[in-house]
């Protein structure tokens, strides 16, 4: 049985991180999933969670939601607290 390349595993990591991130704005403030995944991907967080080289993917999605901080932003024009 082959094991995953690390490259395998931060994929699937980043991958997972990221559609949880998205669950998590959803939920958060009501967006719908392609605001919500516009929020994430083109959060500050997005570039340094594909870099593999700091190991960010390895961090819980509910941490990376946080640094993210993501009630302060706005989602349909109204600014959620």
């Amino acid at each position: 049985m082959n094991q995953p390349t690390h490259q395998q595993i931060a994929t699937y990591l980043t991958n997972y991180a990221l559609s949880e991130l998205v669950k998590y704005v959803m939920e958060d403030t009501g967006c719908t999933i392609e605001e919500a995944m516009e929020r994430v991907y083109n959060s500050p967080l997005m570039p340094a969670l594909q870099d593999e080289e700091n190991e960010l993917y390895v961090q819980s999605p509910a941490y990376l939601y946080e640094l993210m901080n993501l009630p302060q932003m706005q989602c349909g024009g109204t600014e959620i607290q």
